[in-house]
């Protein structure tokens, strides 16, 4: 039987930093009503400590039980993104406030870097757990698919399509592919068909002024830096992407 690989792709984001208080939070949360689009109202997805939720989304994607002692720093704010303008919003009325943001996918980060900070910065998370959708089109052999997907969503959704096709990425079921794509996507099928990024073709981001760019928008450079360069380096991953490249097949 015959193997062919699907082409996906990506998307990732960046960040930046400094101190809190209940003023700034307040007016944080303000900024964020005001930048995302009203079609998709943001209040329902803000949680901060005060909210009984708070926990049970902050703990939800936490892999490493190490890094969810009483001791560990905790964000002031979790936003759980389910629109691109919420993202925008967030990077936006971040750097606005000089506030360090930190972007989770599947919460797999060996360090824990995806949901608490080395500094005594006080920092928030764009959680991207529902923007998760994945589109494949066997004709075109290509797939799209959302940074809060996760590796095993994106292999059940090929399946559902061809028992010939496939994508070469981790093993584990529950990495989110934001996360694992940006740090170039290791799997047992990288001897033939290469890493993750060697079959992204394009990819979106949110830059630190909040534009959405895709992979003619942003430019080669930035591409090529994205798929391999590191999830918190040149911008946040958010709607679905559109990959197109050559397939291969294996026996």
């Amino acid at each position: 039987m015959q193997t062919s690989i699907l082409t996906l792709l990506l998307l990732l984001l960046s960040t930046q930093s400094s101190a809190t208080s209940a003023s700034i939070t307040d007016r944080f949360i303000q900024c964020l009503h005001n930048r995302a689009d009203p079609s998709f109202p943001i209040t329902g997805e803000v949680y901060t400590p005060g909210n009984s939720s708070f926990p049970t989304v902050l703990q939800n994607y936490i892999r490493n039980l190490r890094f969810n002692e009483t001791t560990t720093p905790k964000p002031f704010l979790i936003i759980t993104a389910e629109h691109v303008s919420h993202i925008q919003a967030a990077v936006v009325c971040g750097k606005q406030n000089r506030l360090l943001l930190k972007t989770r996918s599947g919460g797999h980060d060996y360090e824990g870097l995806s949901y608490l900070t080395n500094t005594n910065q006080p920092f928030f998370i764009v959680d991207m757990f529902n923007l998760r959708s994945i589109n494949v089109d066997i004709e075109q052999e290509t797939a799209w698919v959302q940074a809060g997907a996760t590796l095993g969503e994106v292999y059940y959704r090929i399946a559902e399509k061809s028992n010939k096709h496939g994508f070469p990425a981790g093993v584990c079921p529950t990495v989110g592919v934001g996360g694992h794509f940006s740090g170039g996507g290791y799997g047992n099928l990288m001897r033939k068909y290469g890493l993750s990024v060697d079959n992204i073709v394009d990819a979106q981001i949110i830059d630190v002024n909040g534009k959405l760019l895709d992979r003619k928008s942003m430019g080669e450079d930035l591409f090529w830096a994205i798929t391999g360069g590191g999830g918190v380096s040149f911008g946040r991953g958010t709607k679905p992407q559109h990959h197109r490249g050559t397939m291969g097949t294996s026996c």
